[in-house]
């Protein structure tokens, strides 16, 4: 238990105070329904609001029809807007929070996909979005785009927000004009810094005038300094106070990535934490008038009180933090720090669903996004207690055994092995996956806090359940892999051939330190996600020469969705592991394979010691079949994998919702 007292302190704010030094940051939570914010998306933001959040800043406002970028962007240039908002800034208000929504234009990097729109650019720049290219902007369309800023920024106030924050980030449209690189203009808006920061500096005056010097203005920015040929760290300071000097902002959000270093806008655990907080720093050293905001990747309340501590920033925006516990303020702040269920930085169900055009959710809180559904991350008590049995203590397992003893539930939970979270477990001993054995060691304070009798090594049989007297029986006991080496796209087997020669393994082996590998080995990769990665990651590391063999077009697919993928394709170049794409395993001789491309049928032979086989593992649901032949005086009902193998969001979803409903 620590007492964050850098946390703590109120800060004043244009005419406002803050009550603390916490904000959820701008995100695009994706829920808008026909433009328009609804139910939920007010729900989500409410529920933040009531955790403690001091600042809330709503997710971006495309100013113009050019701006657009996803299915759930608000109605631009349109007063319909406003009651909707006015319902959303009225219900946080009640919690004492400051709100404040972002405004952006992408500029070239649209997505014609969502806006069907020309993306505009200073001077015809491509996107690094998609693939397509940019109309270069003339002078009625920049002061359009002008105009389109500052009425945005009305309709905001109208709709009982105390400000917007500008943003400049990802080189964005006001990024691409102040960068010589992607402005190459020759008249009054290029050339020149004075001209290239020409939009900002009118972007800002427009809305200072139309809305008054009461409202508050935001600034956002970003530094991307692995990408070639943007602004300098120098350039982009000089910038900064240039608009600093002429009071145009009252905060100033700091973070790091742009569209062309797409892998750290959301940093998956591959990349360190507090990953901006050199660059608040530096921009702190230089702004005098405006407080500095730090965000990207600042995970525990250890750090942010640090940050704010050792003078790097002035507010700390946790975003993922506060989406996989909404209440994180209040815990951090309240001396509970060690109830904080912590984001494991996976973007599987946040920036995963987003970029798949859902709206977004949590793979550790599966409400988020749900909470005028489910009433939050809160627990209505039962009115009639019961006795809860719930078999295997995987997520969904974990999860419904909180759920149900938050409820006033008595909850008994048995577990086949000597610790909790079952494959999940595993999955965090994988290279940089130890924030997964944080939360676990999370729900083992959460469940001796809620008195669930929990029992280790205990493998149950059907015949065992009634000596526990329940009222509900709960089968979470998950999957397994197969053992017969099928793999999805040899759909003319149904083993693989030379199954018996043996050195087969699953990921689970591997990490169970069940296989034993003395040499060469391939990993058949189906699911293009961390459980074929990750292990290929640790026998690599472990100094084992590794073949990745999937049937995908390229390794890691299904993490294209979190922008994890290039990071890891480039950590497993780095220790030498292969890639054969396109591909399947035509036969195994025990120690090499005969590798089929899908796409001209050509064989290769890999020689290799063992196979570690990463595909779809098969239900354990025996006991589930053997309570079936027997007449039983309590419910029963299954969850998570043993139902059908999945990913985890599904199995702490499954978990929640159980609990919810018993």
């Amino acid at each position: 238990m620590t007492t964050f007292k850098n946390l703590k302190n109120p800060i004043r704010l244009g005419n406002k105070t803050l009550k603390n030094r916490i904000v959820f940051g701008a995100h695009t939570a994706n829920m808008s329904e026909n433009g328009l914010p609804g139910k939920r998306h007010q729900a989500y933001y409410e529920e933040r609001a009531i955790g403690g959040a001091a600042m809330i800043v709503v997710e971006p406002m495309p100013v113009h029809a050019a701006a657009v970028l996803t299915r759930g962007n608000f109605l631009p240039n349109n007063d319909a807007v406003i009651p909707h908002f006015k319902k959303i800034t009225t219900a946080c208000k009640r919690h004492d929070c400051v709100m404040i929504q972002q405004l952006y234009h992408v500029g070239q990097h649209g997505d014609a996909d969502l806006s069907y729109h020309a993306n505009w650019s200073p001077s015809g720049g491509n996107s690094y979005h998609d693939s397509d290219g940019s109309h270069v902007m003339s002078t009625t369309e920049i002061e359009d785009t002008i105009e389109s800023f500052a009425l945005a920024a009305l309709r905001c106030k109208k709709a009982g927000f105390d400000g917007v924050e500008v943003w400049a980030q990802y080189h964005s449209l006001l990024d691409q004009f102040w960068s010589p690189w992607s402005n190459q203009r020759e008249d009054e808006w290029g050339g020149s810094l004075l001209n290239r920061l020409r939009l900002s500096d009118r972007i800002f005056n427009t809305i200072r005038n139309l809305c008054g010097d009461d409202f508050i203005i935001g600034f956002s920015v970003s530094e991307y300094d692995s990408a070639p040929n943007v602004l300098t760290l120098s350039e982009q300071l000089e910038i900064i106070a240039y608009h600093d000097q002429k009071h145009q902002f009252d905060y100033i959000s700091c973070t790091r990535g742009g569209y062309m270093d797409y892998d750290r806008l959301m940093p998956t655990f591959v990349h360190a934490e507090n990953l901006a907080i050199d660059f608040s720093e530096a921009v702190k050293d230089v702004v005098k008038n405006a407080l500095v905001t730090a965000e990207n990747h600042i995970r525990t309340p250890q750090n942010a009180d640090y940050a704010i501590g050792f003078g790097a920033c002035d507010l700390v925006s946790i975003v993922r933090g506060q989406i996989a516990d909404p209440h994180w303020v209040h815990k951090a702040l309240s001396e509970r720090d060690e109830d904080i269920r912590g984001c494991i930085s996976c973007n599987q169900m946040c920036w995963g669903r987003r970029s798949r055009d859902y709206w977004i959710s949590c793979l550790v809180n599966p409400t988020a996004g749900r909470e005028f559904e489910t009433g939050g991350d809160r627990f209505n008590q039962t009115e009639q207690a019961k006795n809860i049995l719930i078999i295997g203590a995987g997520p969904a397992g974990l999860e419904c055994a909180r759920s149900a003893a938050e409820r006033g539930h008595n909850v008994t939970l048995c577990e086949a092995s000597n610790e909790l979270g079952g494959q999940f477990r595993l999955a965090g001993l994988a290279p940089r996956r130890g924030q997964i054995t944080d939360l676990l060691n999370w729900y083992q304070r959460q469940l001796n806090r809620l008195n669930v009798n929990v029992y280790y090594n205990t493998y149950m049989e059907s015949n065992d359940v009634s000596q526990f007297e329940p009222d509900s029986v709960i089968l979470a006991t998950g999957s397994v892999p197969r053992e017969n080496g099928l793999q999805r796209w040899r759909m003319d087997v149904d083993k693989l051939p030379g199954f018996e020669h043996g050195n087969i393994f699953s990921p689970e082996d591997v990490f169970r330190k069940q296989a034993r590998i003395d040499g060469d080995v391939i990993v058949v990769d189906e699911g293009g996600n961390w459980r074929g990665l990750g292990t290929a990651w640790q026998l690599a590391k472990n100094g084992h020469n590794v073949t990745i063999v999937t049937p995908d077009a390229y390794v890691g697919k299904e993490l294209t969705r979190t922008s994890a993928d290039f990071p890891i394709r480039k950590q497993l170049a780095k220790l030498g592991v292969k890639f054969k794409v396109e591909s399947v395993i035509q036969h195994w001789t025990g120690d090499s394979a005969d590798v089929r491309s899908l796409l001209d049928s050509s064989v290769e032979t890999i020689t290799a010691s063992a196979i570690v086989f990463a595909t779809t593992n098969i239900a354990l649901n025996d006991i589930e079949l053997d309570l079936r032949k027997q007449q039983r005086p309590y419910k029963t009902f299954s969850i998570g994998d043993c139902v059908a193998p999945r990913q985890a969001p599904y199995a702490f979803y499954d978990g929640r919702m159980m609990g919810l409903k018993l």
